[in-house]
């Protein structure tokens, strides 16, 4: 029981911070490790999230440098605006230097938080 409960808030907090830069997705897959120990349903899901990915990563590898430089660029663009959203949303943390806020004020249509 301990581990579906430990397993099912790596899951939710995982996809909580998918959104978000970080190891949202990274998260989400240990959470599927730890309830995969117990549920077979977990198993499943698991070994098809390690197919697709591994499927993903011999695609990527197989393209031109200038596929994965777009698909790069797209990854990062998605980023910015998910960080940019966020504090537009949020506004600036308070340990952005007062410079570099202004400039992101001025430049970026944020507030501070």
């Amino acid at each position: 029981m301990v581990v579906g409960v430990v397993g099912s808030i790596l899951v939710v907090g995982g996809l909580a911070l998918v959104p978000l830069p970080g190891p949202g997705w990274l998260i989400v897959i240990i959470g599927l490790a730890v309830l995969s120990t117990e549920f077979e349903r977990a198993q499943r899901l698991l070994g098809f999230v390690r197919t697709n990915v591994r499927a993903w990563e011999r695609w990527m590898a197989r393209q031109a440098w200038y596929v994965q430089g777009v698909v790069g660029l797209l990854t990062f663009a998605f980023v910015a605006a998910v960080v940019w959203a966020t504090l537009r949303v949020f506004g600036l943390p308070e340990f952005v230097p007062i410079e570099a806020g202004r400039w992101l004020v001025r430049n970026l249509g944020l507030s501070w938080g």
